[in-house]
């Protein structure tokens, strides 16, 4: 009869000696105690793997030592199940680890399983009939209460059909893990084969690896190709999340290697030390978790100890939930959604346990005022890929984010993190930049309300001027929003939407909202007039700033708000910073910018209208002749030399023409 090969695993629970290895080696006809101690003491000490077929399909099973001294080996091998064979004893019926191992197969998010009632051989039938009573009112309230309490001999085989139906029955109601995540698999045993090097096994908990692949073993950070591997024992091409897998990677050292490590693909992770999780503690506890409190943390097949921080209470009682943030002693690698456990130092007992919800790069500031509402809402989003991957848009640090820092934190791949973002899109909850960023609907209005009321006030502010320039806004932008240089390339995309929508129009280079119009008090409009006229009528000798004062006999904060009036609707233009003093140049600086008061009085400035016509007398003349010798400019516009040089330079720094020596050629030419 063919098999195929289904990406689940079983795992046995119970306490020890009531018989979880020998139901397996009568299920699969496999001795999963290998070790020699355990021949001799007759009791599973560490984890047993098993390939089991049923109904054509080949799944694994892990079998855990029940004994009180070893939960934390039971923990690494539950952690990644996906049904339970729960085991109880006829003969002694429920017992202490039986209570544990229920607790943490329940905090591990374990959903399916069967009750195996064994050593039935070993009773009379009316004691089979008051235990499986017992263990019915035992199963209340657990997600083991329905499941059909099945008893069976591992070593006479009496009700094994039976058991082996509901076994059948159970692997057709799981769901497979999906097998497009990321691909981890923390190791459960390490061993070296001659020929081979290197064998680490564990049961993957998330994604698809293939002979080839390049791997990281955290937390050595050491890299290595993948050269062979074995699933359920067989050789393979393939490695999926849910399989008893064995990796080949022969450049690891096996002896420097242990249970806990972490093997996955290097751009997605980093060992950790501080995790944000959600806590369920056990309704049977006696006493509170304390804040600051010591403990054992197990998540995947490690075991830390660690110190848990209360966000919401200074303590966690009994059958309560609460959010912490957890700092371990050692970094591990552990992803969104990863299941973990705590326990007490002394005495050694389980408390509760969770999922984690993400790594942290510090610890939180529980007392800031946005902290608890942040962590309630990433606890929620992070239940599914697709809400928090729109969490993580939403909270990006420069309030937009790109596929590759998006896809590295949400843990998923990129062409799956692909669908999600375009459904996103669709459903308009996230807008697309043209810098090739993503940033949510909710951020963005915020973003362009910010942006727009900055454009208000400086309306009110400043009515004689046309707006801002965009320079000056996403300064401005930055400074209100409290936001990173980084956030500038945002802004941008985000006023390019604010002019494309029409919420915003750009005037002589300045953003403006739509209905503004530039407005002055009608001494202002008259000293406007009167300067205007003044450059007006001085096209190539334009007047310094003191013949202004002079010729206008204003004050000088009046002259100066004038010509920034003026400069900011482009009808004086700024030619150089520094004018033309005893024939000889003065330094120029470029960079001026129109809002520094105190500089426009000495500069050059010339009117609109001469600086055109000055353009056309130069092109037309270098059209004609094929060039221009500076010297010559002067006599073309029938002034000195100290304006007619600032000019050229000008016209240079605009693109017009392009200097050689003391020539001028038209850009375009060359």
């Amino acid at each position: 009869m063919s098999t195929s090969q289904k990406n689940i695993t079983l795992g046995t629970a119970g306490h020890i000696d009531h018989g979880k290895t020998a139901l397996i080696k009568c299920l699969t006809g496999c001795d999963t105690d290998h070790l020699k101690a355990e021949k001799e003491r007759g009791m599973s000490i560490d984890l047993g793997f098993a390939p089991c077929t049923v109904s054509g399909l080949e799944v694994g099973i892990v079998d855990v030592p029940g004994h009180e001294n070893f939960i934390k080996t039971m923990v690494a091998g539950a952690s990644g199940i996906d049904g339970a064979i729960f085991v109880i004893a006829a003969d002694d019926g429920v017992m202490p680890q039986t209570r544990e191992h229920l607790d943490i197969l329940t905090l591990l998010g374990v959903k399916y399983g069967v009750v195996a009632l064994t050593k039935v051989d070993c009773v009379e039938p009316e004691r089979v009939q008051n235990v499986t009573a017992e263990v019915k009112d035992f199963l209340v309230g657990t997600f083991l209460e329905d499941a059909p309490i099945l008893p069976v001999s591992g070593v006479t085989g009496q009700g094994f059909d039976v058991f082996y139906e509901a076994l059948q029955e159970l692997v057709g109601t799981i769901e497979p893990k999906r097998t497009d995540g990321v691909f981890r698999l923390p190791v459960e045993r390490t061993f070296s084969v001659k020929g081979y090097g290197t064998v680490v096994t564990g049961i993957p908990v998330a994604g698809t690896a293939k002979i080839g692949d390049e791997m990281v073993l955290f937390p050595h950070g050491t890299k290595s190709r993948l050269k062979a591997i074995q699933v359920y024992k067989r050789d393979s091409e393939i490695a999926m999340v849910g399989q008893c897998a064995a990796l080949n990677v022969p450049q690891w050292d096996y002896k420097t290697i242990k249970r806990g490590n972490v093997v996955t693909l290097g751009e997605f992770f980093q060992p950790q030390q501080w995790y944000l999780c959600k806590l369920r503690v056990l309704p049977h506890i006696k006493s509170p978790l304390k804040n600051g409190t010591k403990i054992k943390f197990h998540t995947g097949t490690s075991e830390i100890v660690a110190t848990v921080y209360l966000l919401e209470e200074s303590r966690a009682t009994a059958g309560s939930e609460c959010l912490v943030q957890v700092r371990l002693d050692e970094p591990v690698v552990a992803a969104p959604r990863d299941r973990f456990i705590l326990r007490t130092l002394s005495p050694v007992q389980t408390i509760g346990g969770g999922i984690i919800v993400e790594a942290l790069s510090e610890k939180l500031n529980r007392k800031h005022p946005q902290t608890l509402q942040d962590v309630k809402d990433r606890a929620q989003a992070v239940l599914t890929d697709k809400d928090f991957a729109e969490y993580c848009i939403k909270t990006a640090e420069a309030f937009a984010v790109n596929e590759t820092k998006l896809s590295i934190r949400t843990k998923i791949l990129p062409e799956r993190l692909k669908a999600i973002i375009a459904e996103l899109v669709q459903q308009d909850k996230v807008l697309y930049l043209d810098s090739k960023l993503y940033i949510h609907t909710e951020t963005a209005d915020n973003v362009q309300q910010q942006l727009l009321s900055i454009v208000s006030d400086f309306h009110h502010s400043k009515p004689e001027s046309p707006g801002l320039t965009i320079e000056q806004l996403l300064d401005a932008g930055c400074r209100m929003l409290d936001a990173r240089r980084e956030s500038r390339i945002v802004f941008d995309s985000i006023l390019k939407l604010l002019i494309s929508q029409g919420k915003l129009v750009e005037r002589k280079h300045r953003l403006a909202l739509p209905e503004h119009r530039e407005t002055f008090s009608e001494d202002e409009q008259k000293l406007l007039r009167s300067i205007e006229s003044l450059f007006r009528d001085r096209p190539f000798n334009p007047p310094k700033y003191e013949e202004v004062i002079e010729h206008t006999a204003a004050a000088p904060e009046k002259v100066q708000k004038i010509l920034q009036i003026l400069i900011e609707q482009e009808r004086l233009i700024r030619v150089a910073q520094y004018q033309w003093s005893g024939g000889e140049r003065a330094k120029q600086k470029s960079g001026f910018h129109p809002d520094d008061s105190a500089a426009i009085g000495a500069g050059l400035l010339f009117h609109s209208e001469a600086i055109e016509q000055a353009r056309q007398i130069l092109v037309s003349f270098i059209n004609k002749e094929g060039r221009l010798e500076s010297v010559k400019f002067k006599y073309l516009l029938d002034t000195t030399r100290k304006f007619a040089i600032p000019l050229l330079d000008y016209f240079d720094r605009v693109g017009v023409t392009r200097r050689e020596g003391y020539t001028r050629y038209l850009k375009s030419r060359g």
